[in-house]
């Protein structure tokens, strides 16, 4: 019974915490978290399909499952072809590829008018039209979506991007890629995807999927069952996951259950080899029945329309020739058969399939409905041809303001050490831009508005002496230097195109000077070059994200974007700070009265503080207060030394002793008094045994605490370490087992002898505020007298292990 409450127990935990990190539709508006296509009445829909259906023949049918490849900048030998594919072999779609958007729509109008059932058109446009169409405007790869906590502009941009495909007339587009990409090298995927997240790239999904399909536009999500944990590129081979059915349930898997769950319309099946799935050799995932109709439609409970990924690709092409690829893919339980070799093969080989047995006409019949329904549902059975006038206007119309708002979002400070950054126009420090890789003249530009500062530039072609050279200048002439790196190449094969000799500067800038690095472009490339005193990730280098860099080093808004995947063991998913104000390090502030402080009270503070300086306690300081994290008060208060020679200021960084005081003595007197343990007029002679019977037997715990009861600032340790031959040892042993740091051993009886110390040291006769390490030494004793351990063993089991604090 024991085990199963147990058992039950951890469980539950485990769902609560997957709960709390699920994709949270929540908060989102209705049509986030309901169908997004309205579909007519079922009449209406089914009466238009079989008006069509009941006019088909066998290798009609077959072919209306065909989509094959267009570029709006063909020849027009590869026009035609495409055009007899469409008149004579009644292929069901067309998939456009790279061109420009008023040829595109051209060709589209074209293809319809001469189709018999209206095509369907489709296109790979993970990150916009702009991603295959000359003069429309990019927006960001999934990578950098990945580092923006807020969805809600997430879905904004799935929404632009459904827009697009709406305008030139595509009704379905291959995306988003929700593949984890928890692999750095692969070869593929990478910045395609949204990150190493698993929860992160379900929600992020999820919330692009919507924009899309609000549009009307049918989205795709990929690589099922999951192609972000490969290094090869299945359109050159065939790639080979060894997971267990379990691990790809636990990862892999995850975004696409939840993509289901929320109703993507599509989904498309990657070449790849998954034993766990399928163990047949070569086999790949989008020809498996056990893929697609075994886990994808029957365990998952997909019904939406399965793709193919290009069957022209090498990891399938490899094994299946003339059309018999396809042939396994429908038998697969796939509906849309992508880009197949020889579109004639294919056809002639399902139909010979068909009519032999091999699969049956009911199995076919299944999928051609279901192409023709979704074809209806996307208005396609009121085809009217795309509008060219104004058309490359429309496209691009919001995307600079949406890429201006997610640069803002995404930029991902990964440290500032020193609170480097932000800059300011009136610093005085020598400050230089070093280019590394391109010229970058969008940003230096930016930066000019700022500040005066001279620009450098160092090229992939120099060699590893010029670096040297260039370092020692550099570090000679300036006191800061702002690098940036890019834009270099979005894949890890040689070293994202990085030269030695330019990772070579870089490192050595960061080892001998002030540098604040940009990486304008994979995030993971940071790991050649993150341990400056501060690491900027831009993910790419367009001329908005450039701005936007140079605006974030100069304080014009505060970071908030995070890492979207792991680049080191310090630098893990999730890394990034959200402020970098002078008013205090990665803190918002708050209203006071908002946040319902007695504000007549906080002159009560100030006060504190002048009479601290004017009494000599300290030369000066700064107070901080929080409530609800948020920064309600924060001032400088005196100087930073009894010389009176250099103010105080609100960013004055501290070095910060005696912690143990505050972290340690105080918090376990502060609980002992609570427990009634601890009595403030309590004395010396009341806790501490070996005190009774000298002069400070009587000193109240009060006056300890306060520094107050006469005790010397110190006390002298001469004598003692005149033998420290006899007392310090490079080895620990029996005797000498009191660690006191690497390689010196103190002997234990000493700790009484440093007691003795205290007990007969002079007090001063007429005392008054005098700080001294005595006293809180005698509260560590107290402490122990009183609990029976150390303070630090108290402190430990009392307070910081059920907080968390493994290493206060």
């Amino acid at each position: 019974m024991k085990k199963i409450l147990c058992t039950t127990a951890f469980l539950l935990v485990i769902f609560i915490l997957e709960s709390a990190f699920r994709p949270d539709m929540s908060s989102a508006p209705p049509h986030l978290r309901d169908s997004v296509f309205v579909f007519p009445s079922p009449g209406k829909a089914n009466a238009w399909v079989d008006s069509i259906f009941n006019t088909m023949d066998t290798e009609a049918k077959v072919a209306q499952l065909i989509f094959v490849r267009s570029y709006s900048k063909d020849n027009s030998s590869r026009i035609q072809h495409v055009k007899h594919l469409i008149e004579d072999e009644k292929i069901g779609g067309v998939t456009f590829f790279q061109g420009s958007p008023v040829r595109q729509a051209e060709l589209t109008n074209e293809y319809q008018q001469i189709s018999d059932v209206p095509l369907f058109i489709s296109m790979d446009a993970e990150w916009g039209l702009g991603m295959r169409l000359d003069s429309i405007l990019n927006l960001p790869r999934q990578m950098m979506l990945g580092a923006i906590s807020d969805n809600n502009i997430i879905y904004e941009v799935g929404r632009k991007i459904g827009q697009q495909c709406k305008r030139i007339g595509v009704q379905i587009n291959f995306a988003p890629d929700v593949d984890v990409n928890n692999n750095p090298n692969n070869p593929v995927i990478n910045t395609r995807s949204f990150g190493e997240n698993k929860f992160k790239v379900a929600t992020k999904g999820i919330h692009i999927m919507h924009g899309m399909q609000s549009a009307g536009v049918i989205a795709v999500a990929k690589h099922f069952p999951g192609h972000g944990d490969t290094d090869v590129d299945s359109h050159k081979a065939l790639p080979v996951i060894s997971k267990s059915l379990e691990e790809l349930k636990d990862l892999e898997l995850y975004p696409f259950q939840q993509m289901i769950n929320y109703g993507v319309k599509g989904i498309m099946i990657a070449h790849l080899e998954i034993p766990a799935i399928d163990d047949e050799p070569h086999h790949p995932m989008s020809i498996s029945k056990k893929a697609v109709d075994g886990l994808l439609k029957r365990q998952m409970g997909f019904n939406g329309l399965c793709f193919t990924d290009a069957l022209e690709m090498k990891g399938v092409s490899d094994y299946y020739k003339e059309g018999y690829a396809a042939l396994e893919a429908l038998k697969a339980g796939n509906d849309i058969l992508l880009l197949p070799e020889n579109v004639e093969a294919a056809i002639r080989v399902i139909t010979e399939a068909v009519e032999s047995g091999e699969v049956s006409m009911k199995r076919l019949n299944y999928s051609v409905k279901k192409v023709l329904l979704a074809k209806f549902h996307v208005g396609l059975s009121h085809w009217e041809p795309v509008e060219t006038a104004h058309l490359t206007a429309d496209l691009n119309r919001g995307i600079k303001g949406l890429n201006k708002e997610l640069s803002v979002r995404a930029a991902t400070v990964l440290n500032n050490e020193n609170h480097i950054l932000p800059f300011s126009s009136a610093d005085e420090d020598s400050i230089a831009v070093l280019t590394v890789g391109g010229k970058l003249s969008d940003f230096t530009d930016r930066l000019q508005t700022y500040k005066s500062l001279p620009v450098i530039h160092f090229g992939k072609s120099e060699s590893e002496s010029a670096a040297d050279r260039m370092a020692e200048k550099l570090k000679h002439n300036y006191q800061k230097i702002i690098i940036a790196v890019g834009p270099y190449h979005r894949y890890p094969a040689g070293n994202y195109g990085l030269s030695k000799s330019e990772i070579q500067l870089i490192n050595q800038l960061q080892g001998e000077t002030q540098t604040v690095v940009i990486a304008f472009g994979n995030p993971y490339a940071v790991k050649y070059f993150s341990h400056g005193s501060a690491t900027v990730v831009a993910y790419n280098a367009v001329q908005t994200m450039q701005e936007t860099i140079a605006d974030l080093l100069f304080g014009s808004f505060d970071p908030e974007g995070t890492l979207p995947v792991s680049i080191s063991e310090k630098l893990t998913e999730g890394t990034g700070l959200s402020d970098f104000s002078f008013q205090a390090a990665y803190l918002p502030t708050g209203n006071p009265e908002k946040l319902g402080i007695n504000v007549p009270l906080l002159a009560d503070v100030d006060s504190i503080a002048e009479d601290a300086i004017a009494k000599g306690g300290t030369p000066g300081c700064t107070i901080l207060a929080m409530k609800d994290g948020k920064i309600f008060y924060h001032k400088a208060f005196g100087t930073m030394t009894y010389d009176r020679d250099q103010p105080v200021k609100k960013n004055t960084i501290y070095d910060l002793a005696s912690v143990t005081k505050v972290m340690a003595t105080t918090v376990a007197c502060m609980r002992l008094y609570d427990e009634g343990k601890l009595k403030l007029d309590g004395t010396l002679g009341d806790y501490l045994p070996w005190m009774k019977g000298t002069d400070k037997a009587d000193l109240t715990i009060k006056d300890v605490m306060l520094h107050q009861a006469g005790f010397k600032p110190d006390f002298w340790y001469g004598p003692y370490l005149k033998k420290k031959d006899e007392i310090f040892h490079q080895h620990r042993d029996d005797k000498y087992d009191v660690y006191v740091a690497d390689g010196v051993y103190m002997r234990g009886d000493y700790l009484d002898s440093i007691k003795f110390l205290m007990r007969d040291s002079k007090l001063d006769k007429t005392p008054d505020y005098v700080y001294s390490d005595i006293d809180f030494e005698l509260m560590g004793y107290i402490v122990k007298e009183i609990t029976g351990l150390r303070l630090n063993e108290y402190v430990k089991s009392t307070l910081y292990d059920s907080l968390g604090m493994v290493s206060t």
